[in-house]
């Protein structure tokens, strides 16, 4: 009986995987860290060693206070000039005070100490440059953030880090990336995880579940700081145990499962790994966070890049609370959209980890269908929104009229 258990169990997945490829493109289509339509023509002309397009992106996001385009615009050019650093220099050199060039060269200059061992000394250097940057805009929120970013690296304490946050959300008290950076500071696995440990009493993760719940409550519909609870989720879940996502295996009874080292499958599902002060996060929070998550991602049209980071985010956790079909509806949402986080924190190829986690998301779905009956129509179909995307909810308005990102405010 056990070994025709077993059989049944194969057949079940040779059967039933390839059925539920439909939705998911093929491997060779998906793309790592894809540009969208507005920052690919300035990374290609940045390549070129032209900086004026992106010159007159980010002069754009300015004028129309589009804060969280500008953040991740900046991210990216950064990330760019990093190898390839002549465009910016250019553009530095052509015009020493532009605050487009200042918060560029600011968000570089972070970024090139941050994975040194001298990080602290190095990034104290940087005080007078994000200053720079923030006077030169003084609406803007985003050397906020990289302030923010800033503090942490430094080991600043809990007062410098208040004074900061209010800086920040004085300005755009719903932007995502500041309250990223914030949900970072106040982090104890990334205390644990990067050696980050800031001046003050070391946060559970409880406190840290208290900070993101609150941010996303008061969140503006369709925002990404609802999804900030399903951040705290993923560093209560990876805290500092070296834990990876799953490199996902049938186990000896056939049905898929989670291995991650050293405590990521099965029973350290029912929950977290207990906090600094020894009181775990019940897997209840940890499922709650990966609802509204899912909630979020529903009011988006699949395989927009716009909240691909938040559903690769998303598709880990659900994978580390082996939610087997949820993860497999995110995989399908997020489409050709690979992103490099979460995938690179455990993973030197994150676009590989990303394939073979979502190969690995088919087969656990597809152990556990009937072996001759059809599969659900709902695991075969890309995920419908809850309304028609011509009926979503209007994006709030900037004060610059048109459309603005919900974390533009």
């Amino acid at each position: 009986m056990a070994l025709l258990r077993a059989f049944i169990r194969t057949a079940r997945m040779a059967r039933n995987t390839s059925r539920l490829a439909a939705g998911l493109p093929a491997d060779d289509e998906v793309l790592l860290d894809a540009p969208d339509d507005r920052l690919g023509p300035a990374l290609v002309a940045a390549g070129r060693g032209e900086y004026g397009p992106a010159a007159e992106l980010l002069a754009t996001t300015r004028a129309a206070a589009e804060w969280e385009d500008r953040d991740r615009c900046t991210r990216r050019l950064a990330a760019f000039a990093r190898s390839r650093p002549e465009w910016l220099a250019d553009w530095r050199a052509a015009d020493p005070h532009d605050p487009d060039a200042l918060l560029v060269g600011a968000q570089l200059a972070v970024d090139r100490c941050w994975e040194s061992p001298a990080r602290a000394e190095l990034l104290g250097e940087l005080g007078p440059l994000i200053t720079a940057a923030a006077e030169a805009e003084p609406r803007d929120p985003v050397p906020w953030r990289i302030a923010l970013d800033h503090a942490r690296g430094t080991h600043a304490g809990h007062a410098a880090f208040e004074r900061l946050w209010g800086e920040a959300v004085r300005r755009a008290p719903h932007h995502y990336g500041c309250h990223v950076a914030a949900l970072q500071y106040l982090s104890a696995a990334c205390c644990a995880q990067w050696g980050d440990t800031p001046h003050t009493e070391r946060p559970s993760h409880r406190e840290c579940f208290d900070f993101a719940e609150r941010a996303a409550q008061d969140a503006l519909p369709c925002s990404l700081v609802q999804a900030l609870p399903v951040r705290a989720a993923f560093a209560c879940l990876t805290d500092g145990c070296g834990a990876a996502v799953p490199r996902i295996r049938p186990d000896a009874r056939g049905t898929a499962v989670a291995r991650a080292l050293p405590d990521a499958g099965g029973e350290a599902m029912a929950q977290a790994r207990p906090d600094a002060g020894g009181a775990a996060v019940p897997r209840a929070r940890l499922d709650a966070a990966a609802d509204l998550a899912i909630a979020l991602s529903a009011g988006y049209p699949a395989g927009d890049p716009w909240p691909a980071e938040v559903r690769n985010l998303l598709a880990y956790v659900l994978v580390r609370l082996e939610r087997w079909p949820d993860a497999l509806d995110q995989l399908r949402l997020i489409g050709p959209h690979a992103t490099s986080f979460p995938w690179d924190r455990i993973s030197d190829d994150p676009l590989g980890q990303f394939l073979e986690v979502r190969d690995g998301v088919r087969i656990a779905v597809a152990s556990q269908l009937p072996l001759g009956g059809p599969v659900p129509p709902g695991l075969t179909a890309v995920p419908r929104q809850p309304w028609g995307f011509e009926d979503a909810p209007p994006y709030p308005r900037s004060e610059h009229d048109g459309r603005a990102r919900s974390g533009d405010h």
